[in-house]
């Protein structure tokens, strides 16, 4: 498959990058480590380094701004989804490029994006691949990359991705889920795009800007990071036997035929909640609520991704 007309035209020429900035969980690795991806950026001719590391994913924002008033023309982000996820929050409608280094447990949306766990080849995307223009999701003010929502368990997905994940894959991922699962009903009620859309008892509330969650399961089929719209999901199951059927037919790609489950799309959503629940962006948990404002931002932020043939 050929580059389209607008990859050719989001293509950096040359090495002329521009001031790059490298923004760096220092507790996650990957390949030859910082030292190495300093030296890449070295021997690939970027000449305007800023650099800076942190102890923990929410002291990254702070470096972000400090690298755009720098005159950043370029942010390398070093770690997992929830390191992604602060810096995309702070980068998001700036036009300042981010390139994911995916050096965390969770790499989910430089997976969705093909970009591999490859320090190398990672270094040269962010150099020289196209340079997409991709949505994000916003809840109550907050930016995300790749879902959101509440009563899903964050134990779990911790959990299934750090200890589980290359081993025995989604049947384990399963397996963990049943063990964890609380899924106690609250009385939900959903409107999308102003019109309500569900008014009932719901385990779960899920909101994906790509296809594919944690530990490999394709929770919306059709979801695409550049179509202008969030998926929409809400689950009905009550206890392991209900979520048993409800995982099993997440991980073999059919999360819509599942009688807990129903799914849509839209640009705006409001959840209400008769008790509060605690809520996640991109495997963060965030405090107890019992409202959800939500909403997709087209195009919010800009991402160095491989070209359309190495996808």
């Amino acid at each position: 498959m050929s580059m389209s007309t607008a990859e050719r035209a989001a293509t950096p020429t040359g090495t002329g990058v521009g001031t790059v900035a490298v923004v760096a969980h220092r507790k996650k690795t990957l390949g030859g480590g910082l030292d190495a991806l300093r030296a890449d950026l070295i021997a690939a001719g970027v000449d305007d380094l800023i650099w800076y590391e942190v102890p923990k994913s929410r002291k990254a924002p702070k470096k972000v701004r400090k690298a755009l008033k720098k005159g950043a023309d370029l942010v390398f982000v070093w770690g997992g989804d929830g390191m992604v996820q602060r810096c995309a929050d702070t980068l998001a409608g700036t036009g300042t490029p981010m390139a994911i280094l995916p050096a965390g447990t969770a790499n989910l949306f430089a997976a969705n994006l093909g970009i591999p766990a490859d320090l190398p080849e990672a270094v040269r995307i962010g150099l020289h691949g196209p340079r997409r223009a991709l949505d994000l999701g916003k809840l109550n003010g907050e930016h995300f990359a790749v879902m959101a929502g509440a009563g899903f368990d964050g134990d779990l997905i911790r959990e299934a991705d750090r200890k589980l994940k290359g081993q025995l894959g989604r049947i384990a991922y399963l397996w963990t889920g049943l063990r964890h699962v609380r899924g106690e009903l609250v009385p939900t009620r959903i409107t999308v795009d102003g019109a309500e859309w569900f008014d009932g008892e719901a385990s779960c509330v899920l909101f994906g800007n790509v296809g594919t969650i944690t530990g490999g399961i394709p929770a919306f089929d059709d979801a695409r990071p550049d179509d202008g719209a969030l998926e929409i999901g809400v689950s009905t199951a009550n206890g392991a036997v209900d979520w048993a059927r409800t995982l099993g037919r997440m991980a073999a790609g059919r999360s819509a035929e599942s009688p807990f489950v129903r799914i849509t799309r839209g640009r705006r959503v409001r959840v209400r909640l008769a008790a509060p629940r605690t809520y996640e962006l991109d495997g963060g948990a965030r405090g107890a609520v019992t409202k959800l404002k939500v909403r997709v931002v087209p195009g919010a932020l800009t991402v160095c991704c491989p070209h359309a043939s190495e996808r």
